[in-house]
């Protein structure tokens, strides 16, 4: 199936132009943090001037010798301070006023001394949202003489006015302010970050649809901070990954290559087979003396290629699972051994089965009795005179030690002992046998590790649930139609395995 090609985002998709918006939007969000206790400021700056204005225009009266002014003067006072009447007042003098017939009624009054400032806050949002034909009363310290009090009574709409006004300059001066931080930042993040990013993405897309093309593989950059790490690291995966692709394409094509002669030459060798056998029969003392040795070479030279065939065409494991007891299957694979060595003369020592009679899992039978005889019959091909089963049980899972006596690994054999063709010290081995252990066991849910390996032997660990993770188990080729377990007869076992 063909996969769609990707392409990047178009710049007024991508994330520049994401990072130019949140930019407006927070430098906006500031401005609007800044223009509360502004607008607030303005408002007491501008009544402060306001009771400023009034106390000089009420000094005029102390110029007269009856503290009085003609109403004309007084109009025009009043009017050079926009009120409609202002009174001052001292500790050590009278009261002086300035007084003409307000428009209507006093709506809000307003006392500037000592007021916080969240209340002056309060006070100018609701300055802005009044209906703006309101008469206010102000009262405060006069700037000029913080002894002096200065009452006034004054339309609002003025105020209003103002504070509009200043507000429409805040909002230009922010939008300018916004609009020349996004445009920079936007920018130096274009060519710092966002840049390198879409360079490093289309590098990622070109390598997706042809990881062997050298040029798809991006060319880090000189620099030293996250993105330079990102690039450099991104060009070493990639480097790795195509050696790695160009190595399994040629091993595949090895692999075909090896199926294709092993096929042949297990048929040649079956041929040869049947000729040797027939050799036995000679009258010649020297041919019958040399013809079993000539048939066990042949017979191992076909278990190779079946070996081999069979790793190449196997999939993954498919289990049937079963109830059975694990001692007698791990007995039974004992007395397998010892007919081999009473047979074959070899010299080696008998297993020794520590499980207990009782010691039942849910498995596939015939897999795990791959697994242990493999195992079992590599230690005692080794030369071990000693191998011991035991197990024991954890949170319900049951773990299996397989330990021996013989000589140990090798390191060659110990690093790559699960790897297949590479983990056998035996001659005419393939190293297969512990792959596919690994690969049985792993399909139960469980793993296969080696625990140690030196001059005095050698031990695997084996881990297995006791119950089946998946499917149902069904009665096993171990127990009969009562429940009660019954030996499977070794010969159908090999079959098996």
């Amino acid at each position: 199936m063909t996969r769609a090609r990707l392409s990047l985002p178009s710049p007024v998709k991508g994330l520049s132009v994401r990072l130019l918006v949140l930019t407006i939007f927070f430098v906006m969000l500031a401005e609007v943090l800044i223009f509360v206790p502004s607008i607030a400021r303005y408002r007491l700056s501008y009544l402060e001037e306001k009771l400023a204005s009034a106390h000089l225009a009420v000094l005029a009266l102390e110029a007269t010798p009856d503290q009085m002014v003609s109403e004309e003067l007084e109009g025009e006072l009043l009017d050079y301070v926009g009120a409609h009447s202002i009174a001052l007042k001292r500790p050590d003098r009278g009261k002086l006023m300035l007084m003409r017939e307000p428009p209507g009624p006093v709506h809000a009054s307003y006392d500037l001394r000592g007021a916080g400032a969240f209340a002056l806050i309060a006070d100018a949002f609701g300055s802005l949202t009044s209906p703006g034909d309101r008469v206010i009363r102000v009262v405060g310290t006069s700037p000029h003489q913080p002894n002096a009090m200065v009452e006034v009574v004054i339309e609002e709409k003025p105020l209003c006015q103002a504070m509009f006004a200043f507000g429409e300059r805040i909002l230009v001066l922010s939008l300018a302010i916004s609009l020349i931080t996004a445009a920079l930042v936007y920018v130096a993040l274009h060519l710092m970050m966002v840049r390198p990013m879409r360079r490093v993405t289309a590098s990622m897309t070109r390598f997706r649809e042809d990881p062997e093309d050298v040029t798809a593989q991006i060319q880090p950059s000189n620099r030293t901070d996250e993105i330079g790490v990102a690039e450099r690291e991104l060009a070493s995966m990639q480097g790795r990954l195509a050696t790695a692709l160009h190595q399994k394409t040629r091993l595949a094509a090895l692999g075909i290559a090896v199926t294709k002669v092993s096929h042949d030459l297990k048929n040649i060798l079956a041929s040869a087979r049947l000729v040797s056998d027939r050799l036995a029969d000679s009258g010649d003392p020297d041919v019958r003396r040399l013809a079993p040795t000539l048939v066990k070479t042949i017979d191992r030279a076909v278990h190779l290629c079946q070996q081999t065939l069979n790793f190449t065409q196997e999939g993954p494991p498919r289990l049937e699972i079963s109830r059975f007891d694990l001692a007698m299957l791990v007995e039974d694979i004992a007395g397998e051994i010892a007919a081999a060595q009473t047979s074959d003369s070899l010299a080696a020592g008998p297993v020794v089965n520590h499980l207990p009679t009782e010691l039942e899992v849910e498995a596939d039978r015939d897999q795990l009795y791959r697994v242990f005889s493999n195992l079992l019959r590599n230690a005692v091909e080794a030369g071990a005179t000693r191998v011991e089963v035991a197990a024991q049980t954890h949170n319900g899972d049951l773990s299996v030690t397989i330990a021996d006596d013989g000589p140990g690994l090798p390191p060659r054999v110990r690093d790559n002992i699960f790897q297949p063709f590479s983990g056998t010290m035996k001659q005419g081995g393939t190293g297969l046998g512990l792959a596919i252990a690994r690969d049985l066991v792993r399909a139960h849910g469980g793993d296969i590790t080696l625990t140690g390996t030196d001059a005095s032997g050698t031990a695997f660990q084996i881990e297995l649930p006791r119950r089946a993770k998946t499917g149902r188990p069904r009665r096993g080729p171990g127990s009969d139609d009562g429940g009660n377990r019954t030996r499977t007869p070794s010969s159908e076992l090999r079959a098996a395995s």
